[in-house]
């Protein structure tokens, strides 16, 4: 059961990546059309990129001001860092880059499955601590940055970049800039991720999970 908008939106999330995953898997090419598994795979690897670039950045942070256990924020970004490698080979595979040749799609899908089930679990376990410990509209502020996040968010898996600190944010922004080239030049689509409900500004928590401060001006007196 779901208390929050945090726990709703990221279960929802987790429900329509993991359908996309299902497609993506079962996806296959005919002899007339042999590129027929590319947008079921470019959907799930565009969208699951996006999340999980965004998770791994903003749940940590979150549950770090709050004190979570360092633990779980440590296996968060583990696993995190695992299903990007999984989704790296996905791509390769899928996109015939020579070191992929030889793997086989059944081998590729057996490990995406387990990188994606142990992420979600470990995700699952940071949002239920956070839902402990954050109010209503803490957890709608964080929902919406996460969202937002998300928006912003390579949609391509880089696993071998940096994730954190001043390092992280540069690689961030070169990644999302050198993926937009690459999505317009191959016309791929990339859906927008699940919007997070009941929520109609970004509060505090928000800009400075973004490093995005907007505040209002007070009027002069």
């Amino acid at each position: 059961m779901t208390h929050n908008t945090l726990e709703r939106s990221t279960q929802q999330t987790h429900d329509v990546l993991a359908d996309r995953l299902d497609q993506a898997a079962h996806a296959q090419p005919s002899r007339e059309r042999p590129r027929d598994r590319f947008p079921a795979i470019d959907t799930f690897l565009a969208s699951t990129s996006r999340h999980v670039a965004a998770a791994t950045h903003l749940l940590p942070q979150a549950a770090h001001r709050h004190q979570g256990d360092e633990e779980q924020i440590r296996a968060l970004r583990v696993a995190g860092h695992n299903l990007e490698i999984a989704l790296a080979r996905t791509k390769a595979k899928l996109y015939g880059e020579a070191h992929a040749v030889r793997l086989t799609w059944p081998a590729v899908w057996s490990e995406v499955d387990e990188r994606f089930a142990d992420y979600w679990r470990c995700e699952d376990s940071v949002v239920t601590q956070l839902a402990t410990t954050l109010s209503d509209d803490q957890a709608d502020e964080l929902a919406m940055a996460l969202y937002r996040a998300e928006l912003r968010a390579p949609t391509r898996p880089h696993p071998y970049v940096p994730h954190r600190g001043v390092p992280g944010r540069v690689a961030r922004r070169i990644c999302v800039q050198v993926d937009k080239f690459w999505d317009t030049t191959e016309g791929r689509m990339v859906p927008e991720p699940v919007r997070p409900h009941n929520r109609e500004a970004d509060g505090p928590i928000t800009q400075y999970l973004l490093a995005d401060p907007h505040f209002v001006e007070e009027a002069d007196g």
